[in-house]
């Protein structure tokens, strides 16, 4: 009822118009303030009902309505000019806002275009498309350039073909970084990494080119490029991870058991590799690795396997990254003398294996781990004469044959550990989000490869990298590696590792355990910083 004045009564309720999808939103069980909401969204344009999917009104119900009022004001002020699928980006967003809410930073007001960090320069980057005819799609983790270009013919580029570019200033957007690699060859594709809490980049890029040899030359002219004063890019060829760590699995299962199990629930997955004890070949060790045809079919199998929704064997698995290892240069592995001999029995002592190797030359030790051992050689001939000769064959006449090759100089000590702490600071995560699941001890090594990410480096047992050397190669008792490891005294390559003392600077008392420690359990000693 209208007072005098021409004002409208408190008690007279303003009727807001609705669309006709209001109405679709209340039956599928929204909240009537979170339905309201997403209708005024539908209003301004920036989404429509179709561009939803039932996973994003699903995980929009699951939010507590003042939450999910704050992840769709969120979405709004979001410039999605180059979102392509709208209902995963919400759904990005509501990633996020799980994560600030756990790290004390959702109580803030919701971000708004005033107060967000540096964005992109979009007249440039409009500028960009419009020559090149490419398309950028922006996700909450990552913003896409192009793939495939618009006049290309025939299959994508392969191998070698990719370069990982890392120390890029977090303020920096592909409109600054296209035309800087466009100088080196034709672009296939860059993916420049996105960090949803801060808004800006996470410091690193992939860029795909058209051939490999745009790719090096990239790496010649970029690498230590000083894109912007006192910040120097680091450019190098990125070879895609193709494979993936599984523990806890049962030990009674076989190579084609565990290949017909996880094919149910993934796709591209063409190898399993397992170990087995060399006294019982019909057990496995508990864990295996999977290889898949291509990075994406690799990742997505992570993506699935890792949520702690699927069991295997009724068993709660663990599933991450096998760690791409750093292959020495030429000139190093030449002046190698000690080799890595695997695949052990019990009943294989250090006596009988020095009586089987120093028939190829003198051998000035030999240390032996429980199933896999090192062996110096005084003269590298005799070690790769004894390599050939040995590798394959039963030294011990018990029907086990060895692995024989040469050991590897360790990775830098500093980035090893650092590798430990990023892996056990994922398996925690991984637990407190499964409830405190805590695996049971299970070796996070496996087999190596001929590049640094396109292969695991968890070897079974223990890497022939994994313990220190003296210097120079093969000597004992001075260096930056002497006295690494507690054991045989000379410091080059000691007993470490299982049941040995940690190495400087870790403990093991961590929950995991450490690979270079007292337990060879949940940590990997190469976990690549910027693997996909």
């Amino acid at each position: 009822m209208a007072e005098g004045n021409g004002d409208i009564c408190g008690d007279v309720e303003l009727k807001v118009e609705r669309t006709e999808d209001f109405q679709k939103l209340l039956t599928s069980g929204l909240d009537e303030k979170v339905a309201a909401k997403l209708d005024d969204i539908y209003k301004t344009g920036k989404l429509s009902h179709v561009d939803l999917d039932e996973r994003a009104l699903d995980a929009l119900k699951e939010f507590p309505v003042d939450g999910a009022l704050n992840v769709l004001t969120e979405f709004l002020n979001s410039n999605l000019e180059h979102v392509s699928n709208k209902s995963a980006f919400l759904c990005g967003v509501m990633k996020t806002y799980r994560a600030k809410n756990r790290a004390g930073q959702a109580a803030a007001p919701p971000a708004t275009p005033s107060s967000a960090v540096k964005a992109p320069d979009e007249e440039k980057i409009k500028a960009i498309l419009d020559r090149t005819g490419y398309s950028l799609d922006v996700t909450t983790g990552q913003r896409k350039y192009g793939g495939p270009p618009p006049d290309w013919k025939g299959p994508a580029p392969g191998n070698g073909c990719e370069v990982f570019c890392g120390k890029i200033p977090k303020d920096m957007y592909e409109d600054e970084l296209i035309p800087l690699f466009e100088k080196c060859g034709t672009i296939w594709d860059l993916r420049l990494m996105m960090d949803p809490m801060s808004g800006q980049n996470r410091g690193y890029a992939f860029v795909t080119f058209t051939t490999k040899d745009a790719a090096q030359q990239a790496v010649r002219e970029l690498d230590n490029y000083e894109i912007k004063p006192g910040k120097s890019l680091k450019v190098n060829i990125s070879v895609p991870n193709l494979r993936l760590f599984v523990g806890n699995i049962p030990k009674s299962k076989g190579k084609d058991e565990i290949l017909e199990e996880f094919n149910k629930s993934t796709a591209g997955l063409t190898q399993v590799i397992i170990y087995s004890s060399p006294d019982d070949k019909k057990k496995n060790r508990g864990f295996c690795f999977l290889e898949y045809d291509t990075h994406k079919a690799a990742s997505l199998a992570k993506r699935r396997l890792g949520t702690g929704r699927i069991k295997v064997w009724g068993c709660d698995i663990i599933v991450d990254w096998a760690d791409p290892q750093e292959e020495p240069d030429e000139s190093t592995m030449s002046k190698v003398k000690v080799l890595y001999v695997r695949n052990l029995t019990q009943d294989c002592s250090e006596e009988k294996m020095k009586e089987s190797f120093e028939q190829f030359g003198k051998v000035e030790r030999v240390k032996k781990i429980k199933d896999y051992a090192f062996v110096h050689f005084e003269e590298r001939d005799s070690a790769v004469k004894a390599m050939k000769e040995l590798n394959g064959k039963d030294i011990v006449g018990g029907g086990s044959v060895i692995e024989v090759s040469l050991a590897k100089p360790p990775s830098d000590k500093k980035k090893k550990e650092e590798m430990l702490r990023n892996r056990e600071r994922r398996m925690m995560q991984m637990m407190q989000v499964r409830g405190g699941m805590m695996p049971t001890p299970i070796p996070m090594r496996g087999p190596g490869g001929s590049g640094p990410r396109n292969s695991a480096a968890m070897r079974g047992p223990m890497g022939r990298g994994d313990y220190g050397w003296a210097w120079p190669w093969g000597n004992s008792g001075s260096g930056p590696w002497s006295g690494r490891w507690s054991g045989s005294g000379a410091g080059s390559w000691g007993s470490g590792g299982p049941g040995g003392a940690p190495a400087p600077g870790r403990s093991s008392r961590g929950p995991w355990g450490s690979a270079v420690g007292g337990h060879r359990s949940w940590a990997s000693p190469r976990q690549g910083k910027f693997v996909r």
